[in-house]
């Protein structure tokens, strides 16, 4: 199997597109199901943040795999396949693995270096893990990613201003020290943005929601005040900023309803909400500063010195687990090789047997143990330097080589590796 990488992100397309694939979790689920369950994918995980949709497979070919992956994204998001299209990125085998590194590290991050996405990594594992929709090659991958992105942490500065990208959309907004502030919105990023707004000397925040039970859970969690989400209307009028970042599919934030609020004084909006929160409109308004995750994207949280080691260690770390998989994949050759050894040598002493049924116990035993040790002695080097030569690029090509020679059915290889069904037959 192969892994395979589709997806759509601020790097390739504009808030607009983006907020027509934002996905909610329940759509998430549904897409990491529809690709698991297609004919070509073995295997499915969904990351989907608030500026990317990806697929991670893995898949038996290519294009048939990279087919199913966008015409199920065009699906479940409701997208045309055409529309879609121009703004989608693959990435395949070592394309792919090196692709979520990146990301996993904050790379490919709105805000370069943010952390944020380290967590939501290790949820689509645990979400994949919970459906069923990953196996032991993307399990592998995702847990590889995951430390390499504590490794990149740990070991460089990238995140050392702590920036993300609330913080990022709070320092665009001119700061935020002393001022009242309106979170609307109780999931992650609302629990960011009060927990910031708090840690870094607001007045007050005040945490509005759909759900008010969540709302008052995170108002107690931060040291905030929890509100009705009907009551934002009065709430933006007492607060000098306002954070929202809901999962709602429609317009949170209307303009009337900023416009009699701020009533002409100055008043910041942070809309990190996708789809978008705010009404666009709300720009307008005299004495209203709106920033919207358009703005925020390319700024970074860590030095170019600390960006570029990260991006050493990316490469080494994706130089590694390349080498791994190769180790791995000769494996199979190795011990059904072996395999074919030890069933032709018992057979060469069952017939010895019927030639010379005269042989003692001793003897019987003495020529067993020479006949087996000259045969482990022929494939000593032949299996110990495919293992060395399997971590190079070309090292698979030494398998291949090896089944050849000694004439390996590739079926007898697969199924090293194919899981047994209850009974011992292969599924």
């Amino acid at each position: 199997m192969s892994y395979l990488v589709v997806g759509i992100s601020h790097r390739s397309a504009d808030i607009n597109v983006l907020e027509r694939v934002a996905l909610d979790p329940d759509a998430a689920t549904k897409l990491a199901l529809a690709v698991k369950n297609s004919p070509a994918v073995a295997e499915s995980a969904v990351i989907a943040t608030c500026n990317r949709t990806e697929v991670y497979a893995t898949v038996d070919r290519f294009h048939a795999g990279m087919d199913e992956v966008t015409a199920i994204l065009s699906d479940v998001t409701g997208v045309p396949l055409l529309d879609l299209a121009e703004h989608l990125y693959v990435h395949f085998e070592e394309g792919a693995v090196a692709h979520l590194f990146q990301v996993a590290v904050g790379l490919d991050s709105m805000v370069v270096g943010e952390s944020q996405i380290l967590g939501q990594v290790k949820e689509t594992l645990r979400v994949g893990q919970d459906l069923e929709t990953i196996g032991t090659d993307l399990n592998a991958l995702l847990q590889h990613a995951l430390r390499v992105g504590k490794r990149a942490h740990a070991e460089t500065g990238i995140d050392s201003a702590g920036r993300s990208v609330v913080s990022a959309g709070l320092e665009a907004l001119g700061g935020f020290e002393g001022r009242r502030a309106l979170v609307v919105g109780a999931g992650s990023m609302a629990s960011l943005a009060a927990q910031t707004l708090l840690n870094g000397g607001a007045k007050s925040v005040t945490i509005a929601n759909r759900n008010y039970d969540r709302a008052v859970a995170l108002a107690e969690r931060v040291g905030g005040t929890a509100i009705q989400l009907a009551n934002v209307p009065d709430a933006l009028a007492e607060a000098e900023l306002v954070v929202s970042c809901t999962g709602a599919r429609g317009v949170v934030l209307t303009e009337e309803m900023i416009r009699n609020a701020t009533d002409g004084q100055p008043f910041g909006v942070l809309d990190v909400a996708l789809p978008r929160d705010v009404a666009p409109e709300a720009a307008r308004i005299p004495g209203v500063t709106l920033v919207t995750l358009a703005d925020i994207a390319g700024t970074s949280g860590g030095s170019e010195a600390d960006i570029d080691e990260v991006r050493r260690i990316v490469s080494e770390e994706t130089g590694a687990f390349e080498a791994t998989r190769r180790a791995a994949s000769v494996a199979p050759t190795v011990v059904a090789l072996r395999a074919m050894a030890t069933e032709l040598v018992d057979s060469e002493l069952a017939r010895l047997e019927r030639r010379l049924p005269g042989l003692d116990d001793v003897q019987r035993e003495e020529v067993t143990r020479t006949i087996r040790r000259v045969v482990d002695k022929v494939l000593h080097n032949p299996t110990v330097r495919v293992k060395e030569l399997a971590a190079d690029p070309g090292g698979p090509t030494y398998a291949n080589a090896l089944r050849e020679l000694f004439a390996l059915d590739q079926a007898t290889v697969d199924a090293v590796t194919t899981p047994k069904a209850p009974g011992g037959e292969h599924a």
